[in-house]
């Protein structure tokens, strides 16, 4: 072989080999998603059709579930909105996170979260995302390290105080660090914004939407993280207290005929405008060719609420649960989850146990990214891409290459009206104890009574040590949330 040829068969093969790393790093980079995270306010599990729903109209998600795969044991954070939604962020529990309840208009500090909080925007971002929130925040207001620029998202439009969300027809909403004023005029009846209107003219959520639609068409050029918070179907307290009904809507929608208060048709209007609102963020998605490699996944923030003025029973919108928002049972913190990607989530039903910590690690497999180091959650991306058997998607392009690992248990507490915890251990037995470290622990076997109407604890005393166990050992104590417990009752409180 001549000298000439040799030198240029190594050329050739040199040249060959130099290019499969970067083809493989392409097709990689390729089947990375664009990730959509949608969630609602206070929707209970109930309240789609696809999880059993008859009188509200969402077709939309329905469709969604039919294409995707739909959770059927999936808890929310908390039972309340912004410890629920700083679970997500951060990825640790309430015994862990730094946001551990809603702090009230006083004194927001223990509901903001600090610079050394790793969200899961900014673990995105490391890897070249780029990274919105459109809706409501509730852990950081303007100036302080817990605004939402402040916490690795690179755009932001909407609401940064949970009680300005109140309101649907606000005089302002944010962009970024500016005031946006609108053209609702307001009864202010509270601070950040809080009240009513009565020149009702823009609906937050269509402006929501809207920006959704924008923010989409300036990054489908891009890998994209947006986190997308509607303030529907939560109810406006401040027009509650004064007008009896505290259900904002621009108009009834196909439920104006139906012989109901007009609190029920306020509320079933939201969920149907919600509805349709995704609808079109799915038709956005497939005109621009980005469905099929975008991840969307529409969850809520907790159990339903009784707010609003209307019969909360009337739409069962806790389903099989037992309970609302602000209630350790199924009702208040088992939320529906569904997740939608063309081509790499089979439609099916899983009853994986998972949480909103686990999008922490989900998302760090998904996207490449490196999850903090402390943190409690588990990867649902096998169950995601292949049904929890593991995956050849998964174990080529990310770092899910295992079956899907199980929570051992899961961990909650509460502190409004007195501390609270509760346990969910081994997917079976939910151990709730209400208000005082020295209330009895209230057992429940979920897969006999999964309506948690029982309490089995006397009869379970080797359970029961194990949950009071882990009540102890799966929490720290934080300045910000110190236990405060409710007084024992027939106490007399002081009049100081």
């Amino acid at each position: 072989m001549s000298r000439t040829f040799k030198t240029l068969a190594v050329a050739l093969l040199v040249a060959f080999f130099s290019l499969v790393p970067a083809r493989s790093a392409a097709r990689a980079s390729k089947d990375k998603p664009n990730i959509i995270f949608i969630l609602a306010d206070d929707l209970g599990y109930g309240e789609l059709g696809s999880y059993g729903q008859q009188k509200i109209k969402t077709p939309n998600l329905d469709r969604m579930a039919r294409e995707g795969l739909r959770f059927t044991r999936f808890y929310a954070g908390s039972t309340v909105c912004a410890p629920s939604r700083s679970v997500l962020m951060t990825g640790r529990h309430t015994g862990h996170t730094t946001v551990r309840g809603n702090a009230g208009r006083e004194d927001r500090t223990p509901q903001t979260l600090r610079a050394e909080d790793v969200t899961i925007a900014e673990m995105i971002k490391s890897v070249g995302y780029k990274t919105a929130l459109i809706g409501k925040w509730g852990l950081g207001m303007p100036g302080d390290e817990g605004h939402p620029n402040r916490q690795g998202f690179d755009y932001f439009y909407g609401y940064l105080s949970q009680v300005h969300a109140h309101n649907h027809f606000p005089d302002h909403l944010w962009r970024n660090g500016e005031k946006v004023p609108l053209r609702n005029q307001i009864v202010p009846m509270a601070v950040d914004g809080a009240g009513y209107a009565t020149n009702a003219v823009q609906f937050a959520g269509d402006l929501l939407a809207d920006e959704v639609i924008r923010f989409i068409d300036r990054s489908k050029n891009d890998r994209f993280f947006l986190y997308y918070c509607p303030v529907v179907p939560h109810a406006n307290n401040e027009r509650k207290r004064a007008l009896g009904n505290g259900m904002e809507v621009p108009d009834f929608g196909p439920y104006a005929n139906e012989p109901w208060e007009d609190a029920l048709k306020g509320h079933a209007a939201m969920i149907s405008r919600l509805d349709a609102d995704v609808g079109r963020l799915f038709r956005h998605l497939r005109m621009l060719d980005l469905h099929e490699n975008t991840l969307v996944i529409f969850t809520s923030d907790n159990g339903p609420h009784k707010e609003g003025g209307q019969d909360p029973d009337f739409f069962d919108p806790n389903g099989p649960k037992n309970g609302f928002k602000r209630d350790f049972t199924d009702g208040g913190i088992c939320v529906p989850f569904i997740a939608h990607w063309p081509g790499k989530i089979q439609p099916g039903t899983s009853p994986h146990v998972g949480y909103f910590g686990d999008i922490m690690a989900t998302f760090a497999d998904l996207t490449g990214a490196e999850a903090p180091k402390k943190i409690d959650s588990i990867s649902i991306a096998p169950t995601l891409l292949n049904g929890g058997k593991g995956s050849v998607l998964a174990s080529r392009l990310f770092k899910s290459k295992q079956a899907q690992r199980q929570h051992s248990h899961l961990y909650w507490e509460f502190h409004e009206g007195g501390f609270s915890q509760a346990i969910l251990l081994d997917g079976r037995w939910k151990g709730i104890r209400l208000k005082r470290l020295d209330a009895p622990i209230q057992l429940y076997d979920l897969q006999a009574d999964p309506g948690e109407t029982r309490n089995v604890a006397l009869e379970n005393p080797v359970i029961l040590r194990q949950v009071a166990f882990l009540m102890h050992t799966e929490r720290t104590d934080s300045s910000l949330w110190p236990i405060k417990e409710a007084p024992e009752p027939g106490a007399r409180r002081s009049r100081q």
